[in-house]
């Protein structure tokens, strides 16, 4: 097996095993990601083979896995007022931009900040390497990033969560003990 290969089929597990995909969404980055050195018959059929591995795994999940908890998380920053993407993006700037298309489609009020987090860190997550999360205010405040800050420490402490965060808003906070396990919801 070849470099590419390897790479791609590193990928169609972290796609997988997110919990955010369908087998669709699956091929498709296959398709982004395939070379001419690539074995395609053999990554394309390795798709159906992961999600049968996921899907057999699940079931000896438990009822409530970290991911639901962090989903929990979640939806209480947002009905506080921070709006709160999980899965945005692929980098800062991504995920970034795309709170900033929340914030121009729901408008301003009500609103104290924003939380996120993007590819890159769902990637370190399903690997096992625990979770960082972006998180701001609306106006370069230091005292407003800093409650925003404090606010998604506290949700995330609310649901069980170990949080690392020195209360610096420079500093993304980290969820180093994250069980990445993530039902299909497709």
């Amino acid at each position: 097996m070849n470099e590419t290969d390897k790479y791609i089929l590193n990928a169609i597990k972290t796609a997988v095993w997110s919990g955010f995909y369908d087998a669709g969404d699956v091929q498709q980055l296959i398709d982004d990601l395939l070379e001419d050195d690539a074995n395609e018959a053999m990554l394309r059929s390795a798709v159906a083979e992961e999600f049968a591995a996921k899907t057999a795994a699940e079931a000896s999940w438990p009822d409530e896995t970290d991911c639901d908890r962090l989903d929990r998380v979640f939806e209480s920053l947002n009905a506080r007022g921070i709006i709160a993407l999980q899965n945005t993006g692929y980098t800062m700037s991504d995920g970034l931009h795309d709170v900033a298309f929340v914030l121009h489609e729901q408008g301003r009020k009500n609103v104290q900040g924003y939380c996120f987090y993007h590819g890159q860190d769902l990637e370190r997550a399903v690997a096992g390497e625990g979770l960082k999360l972006a998180f701001g205010g609306l106006e370069d405040d230091a005292t407003q990033r800093v409650a925003v800050g404090n606010a998604v420490r506290d949700a995330l402490e609310s649901k069980g969560f170990e949080v690392q965060w020195n209360g610096d808003p420079e500093v993304r906070i980290s969820v180093p003990q994250l069980d990445w396990k993530r039902r299909r919801s497709v």
